[in-house]
């Protein structure tokens, strides 16, 4: 098996900004993985939040290509573990080459991914659009010119309760709000009895991941459902999360891909806890491989490639939230040539 990769910078539509960070461009590196005349597809972003360089990135794919060329490739879950254990990648390369792989094996059993994962009979959730911190106008206007069904609302400022209800006077969609961080514990529990009454759904990290006894407190104080996000990154912080958060968040890039994505989605259900995925802003490639587990969670954030204007590959679309595969096996994309 041949490993591959080539670098992109994803536009953004309009500046992006959470509580701690803000873009217009978006650097992304995709992956192909080849064998047998079938090649599958994975992306991995650059991340300066988590530390995620370019450099490092490159570095690390370098590695696994040497490692990939001399593997005898059976399944994702496989490569997966050989990649994690014997040639220690980080979770963010190792995310692409994992969606790769998947792709791959898709193709080669003539099947969609998110058909042997289990999807069959299962209700798929709508994916929400999200709406970056900005001033109240332009984030009113950013809505208005994206009609949803569901909006995630990212906050953290010294007006977030008057945002909302901006943004309330002007539609009746579903609301999901994440403070990235933002917030207290005293200023998420004053928050969200007045949320719930502006419709909104649930609240995404309103604390620090390292004010555990704060988030204690939230979780049986909140007026609303909490999500965790930055708490939970790695299939060993589900557990952790238990008794602090009533769903988590996966991210593939963070968790290191589809494979222990699974497991922690396995992990949250046997705790009773809700289950959702997020994205990182990414093209076709990422978002397609994360809604191949859309079947097996309550809620999805797929609009990465709904908020960039050069998406390079083509893979799942989106009707009024709802999400649409393509007829293409495995991830079911493919690049633009």
């Amino acid at each position: 098996m041949v490993l591959a990769y080539k670098e992109y910078e994803l536009q953004l539509r309009n500046t992006f900004k959470t509580a701690h960070s803000q873009r217009d461009v978006q650097k992304s590196i995709i992956v192909s993985l080849k064998q047998d005349g079938i090649t599958g597809f994975g992306e991995v972003t650059v991340n300066t939040y988590f530390e995620i360089t370019l450099e490092m990135i490159l570095a690390e794919l370098d590695r696994a290509m040497v490692a990939i060329a001399a593997f005898d490739f059976e399944d994702p879950e496989t490569l997966h573990e050989y990649l994690l254990k014997e040639v220690e990648i980080h979770n963010f390369p190792l995310c692409a080459i994992d969606e790769a792989a998947y792709d791959w094996y898709g193709k080669h059993k003539g099947q969609p991914t998110h058909a042997f994962l289990g999807s069959h009979g299962r209700h798929i959730p709508m994916t929400d659009f999200t709406i970056g911190i900005d001033t109240v106008e332009k984030m009113v206007s950013k809505m208005l010119n994206f009609p949803w069904p569901i909006y995630k609302i990212k906050l953290g400022t010294s007006e977030d309760l008057h945002i909302v209800r901006e943004l309330r006077q002007h539609t009746e969609a579903i609301f999901r709000v994440d403070a990235n961080c933002g917030w207290s514990a005293t200023e998420t529990i004053k928050n969200s009895a007045p949320l719930a009454e502006l419709g909104v759904e649930f609240i995404e990290q309103p604390l620090d991941p390292v004010d555990v006894e704060g988030m204690k407190e939230v979780f049986h104080s909140s007026a609303l459902p909490v999500i965790a996000d930055e708490s939970c990154q790695t299939e060993a912080d589900v557990a952790d999360c238990v008794g602090l958060f009533h769903g988590i968040n996966i991210k593939l890039t963070k968790c290191g891909g589809i494979t222990p994505a699974m497991r922690m989605i396995k992990h949250a259900r046997s705790e009773n806890m809700k289950v959702m995925a997020g994205c990182m802003t990414e093209s076709s490639v990422g978002i397609s491989a994360v809604c191949q587990i859309a079947p097996l969670l309550d809620y999805i954030d797929a609009d990465g490639t709904l908020l960039i204007t050069n998406d390079p590959a083509r893979g799942v679309t989106f009707n009024n939230g709802s999400i649409l595969y393509s007829e293409i096996n495995g991830n079911g994309v493919e690049l633009i040539k």
